[in-house]
């Protein structure tokens, strides 16, 4: 916790926030912090939900990492301890719009009865749309994948990465970000993944919204999913 109050007055002291990269813009940076607290006469439920997420851009090169942390407990017992990080790049080196991509994926999860899982891979990926104040954009490729599973045996299998992205703005105050994944396994029938995440965002300062988060999940194998909604504050800026 004291690493993310580091960066939120970090982010607060940087330079003024633009709405996306430019010919200057190097660095991204987005911290989000949300959570959720239930309780009355006979149940407690708390859901703390982080995200970290920077980029830096070089000329034809985009890199970004991404990391993640939800926690949470039901009545003292714990529900929630799910830890994911990413490293990825976009090569823009062709015709507009359009870019290769790569990805190394980190995963652990309590709720999902994931040990470990590490993904890697790489694909295309086209914008539908690319405005300023609109996004769309949809991908795919290949990983491969590397899971200790907490009730199966370990396995190694090669997935198709499938992802639907979007950010849109409206009137400069409202945001819609939303990032869409389905990953099938070329060699086990019914294995696959699903994440979605959907964040509707409202600006209280071009830097800083109170954002409200959807996030589901579903990992088929283990026939285990998880469903859950936050509401907190995101800081955003470029520099």
């Amino acid at each position: 916790m004291k690493i993310f109050l580091k960066i939120i007055i970090l982010s607060i002291f940087c330079l003024n926030a633009n709405a996306q990269f430019t010919d200057t813009t190097n660095y991204h940076i987005v911290l989000s912090s949300s959570g959720s607290i239930n309780r009355t006469n006979s149940e407690r439920v708390y859901l703390l939900n982080n995200n970290l997420n920077f980029g830096i851009k070089k000329k034809s090169i985009v890199l970004n990492s991404s990391t993640s942390w939800l926690y949470g407990k039901q009545n003292n017992a714990l529900s929630n301890n799910d830890f994911s990080t990413t490293v990825n790049f976009n090569l823009y080196k062709t015709f507009p719009h359009f870019y290769y991509w790569g990805l190394v994926n980190y995963n652990t999860s309590y709720s999902l009865k994931i040990k470990n899982q590490l993904l890697s891979g790489a694909g295309i990926a086209y914008n539908l749309i690319d405005k300023p104040n609109a996004y769309v954009n949809l991908s795919n490729g290949v990983l491969f994948d590397k899971s200790s599973l907490l009730e199966l045996e370990d396995y190694n299998t090669l997935r198709n990465s499938l992802r639907l992205q979007y950010h849109f703005l409206i009137n400069d105050i409202i945001t819609i970000d939303g990032s869409h994944f389905l990953q099938n396994s070329y060699s086990r029938k019914g294995d696959y993944i699903i994440r979605s995440s959907t964040t509707l965002g409202l600006k209280i300062r071009k830097w800083i919204s109170l954002t409200t988060a959807l996030n589901y999940n579903k990992l088929n194998i283990t026939q285990r999913e998880n469903l859950n909604l936050t509401y907190g504050l995101t800081i955003d800026k470029y520099f």
